[in-house]
C-alpha cells in the first residue's frame, strides 16, 4: 500500500465559524486571520494505492461553481486536484473507488464537473464507485436550513443518476477492505472518517470531526456543527483511542500541517508531534 496527499488548494472562512464559541485571541494562537477575520484552510484529500484499487477520500471544492459562490471563499494557492493526481502518476481514470466522508460542497464538489462541448454534469471519476451512506444521503438531498447552503444538489445527484453511487452499511463490514469506518454524526449526520493500517500504524483521515491542530482541545468546536455537544464527546472518545493506539492524525484542513500523534496530559489529549505523510 502507498498513500499520496493530494492537495487540491487552499480557501478562507471565517475564523469564529470555524472555532465556535472559543474567543478569537485563543483561536489566533495557530490559526491567525486576516483584516476580515478569514482564516485559511487547506482542501487536502488521501489517494490510496493499493493493489487494484485506487481509493480517492473527498476531492475538494472543485471549479464548476461560479464567480459570485467562489468569491465567498477566497480560493488560492497553485494545488489543484488534477495536477496533485497527475504528480502522484495517475489519471481520474484510474480511480476505482472515490471516497466521500461527506457531502459538504468542499469535500465532494470536486466529483463532478461540466462536460465540455454541451455543458452537461458529468462524474470526473468515470470508472469509479461513488461511496456514501443511505443515511448521510437522506440528509444531504432533504437537508436543514441550517447546511442547506452546503449540499449543493449539482455536487451530489448526478452521483446517484451515473449509476456509479453505493451505499456503505455500518452494520456490516465495510465494502473497501482497507478502511475501518468510524461514524461521526455531530458535525453533520454520518460523517465517516476512514482508519487505515499503513506501516504498521493505523491513520485516520479526520475530514471535519478534527479540521487542524487547533481544533484538538475539546471545547474547540466549529460553529457549522449541526449537534456541538455531540462533537465534544465524539472528539473525547476518539481523541483518547487516538493518545492510547498512538494513532496518526491525518489533516483535511489544517494549511500547515498534514499529519499529527497526540498524547494524554494533566490538561487532557494534546498535540504530541507534527510531521507530512511522506515521513511515516
Amino acid at each position: 500500500m502507498k498513500l499520496h496527499a493530494i492537495d487540491t488548494g487552499f480557501f478562507k472562512l471565517d475564523g469564529g465559524a470555524m472555532f465556535g464559541v472559543v474567543p478569537k485571541t485563543l483561536w489566533q494562537r495557530t490559526n491567525p486571520a486576516d483584516e476580515n477575520n478569514l482564516c485559511t484552510w487547506a482542501m487536502r484529500c488521501m489517494l490510496v494505492e493499493d493493489g487494484d484499487r485506487l481509493i480517492l477520500i473527498d476531492n475538494g471544492i472543485g471549479d464548476k461553481q461560479d464567480a459570485k459562490f467562489l468569491s465567498h471563499y477566497y480560493l488560492h494557492g497553485d494545488a489543484s486536484l488534477q495536477k496533485s493526481l497527475k504528480a502522484a502518476g495517475f489519471a481520474p481514470e484510474d480511480v476505482t473507488d472515490m471516497f466521500l466522508t461527506h457531502l459538504h460542497f468542499d469535500h465532494c464538489g470536486g466529483g463532478v464537473q461540466y462536460r465540455k462541448g454541451d455543458g452537461a454534469l458529468e462524474l470526473v471519476f468515470p470508472n469509479a464507485t461513488y461511496w456514501s451512506n443511505a443515511d448521510h444521503w437522506e440528509w444531504a438531498t432533504k437537508p436543514n436550513a441550517r447546511e442547506k447552503a452546503s449540499f449543493l444538489k449539482e455536487n451530489i445527484l448526478p452521483m446517484q443518476e451515473s449509476g456509479q453511487l453505493q451505499f456503505i452499511d455500518p452494520a456490516k463490514p465495510s465494502p473497501i477492505p482497507q478502511f475501518d469506518i468510524f461514524y461521526a454524526d455531530g458535525h453533520t449526520d454520518k460523517m465517516m472518517v476512514p482508519i487505515i493500517s499503513y506501516k504498521g500504524r493505523k491513520l485516520a483521515y479526520m475530514a471535519d470531526l478534527l479540521p487542524s491542530v487547533g481544533h484538538i482541545p475539546l471545547p474547540y468546536v466549529m460553529g457549522y456543527d449541526t449537534r456541538p455537544l455531540l462533537t465534544l464527546d465524539e472528539k473525547a472518545l476518539f481523541l483518547n483511542r487516538a493518545a492510547d493506539e498512538e494513532l496518526v492524525l491525518f489533516f483535511e484542513h489544517d494549511p500547515v500541517n498534514q499529519c499529527c500523534t497526540v498524547q494524554h496530559t494533566e490538561k487532557g489529549v494534546r498535540l504530541k508531534e507534527t510531521f507530512s505523510l511522506s515521513e511515516l
